[in-house]
């Protein structure tokens, strides 16, 4: 038996195409882990893809696709395992202050493979 990766190839792009576009990686290639943990939309249109990611990834690897109420953010889960596909995702310590309240974070940087 094949695997998924072989037979499914074009859907598999597909599928991270979206997640390219959800983040519109292609005009914005950093985020702060505090940006997408407040942006719901985001989260919401990527659990959306799960049961797409289920039918073409073997996603014995990805937890949060398969048991995503037992993982704190699965979303994240999800970006960071498909989207290294076609971007390196960069993880760096970042702090700020919004409303005089100090902040530490992760930043995610996007760069094209």
């Amino acid at each position: 038996m094949r695997h998924k990766c072989v037979l499914y190839k074009k859907e598999q792009d597909e599928i991270v195409d979206k997640i390219v576009k959800i983040l519109d990686l292609e005009n914005k290639t950093e985020y702060t882990l505090y940006e997408l943990d407040k942006n719901e939309e985001v989260q919401k249109k990527i659990m959306e893809l799960i049961p797409e990611i289920r039918k073409y990834y073997s996603f014995n690897g990805i937890k949060a696709v398969g048991e995503p109420n037992k993982i704190k953010r699965p979303w994240l889960s999800i970006i960071k395992h498909l989207i290294k596909q076609k971007y390196k995702m960069i993880s760096l310590d970042y702090h700020f202050t919004e409303e005089g309240n100090y902040i530490r974070t992760q930043k995610y940087c996007f760069e094209l493979n």
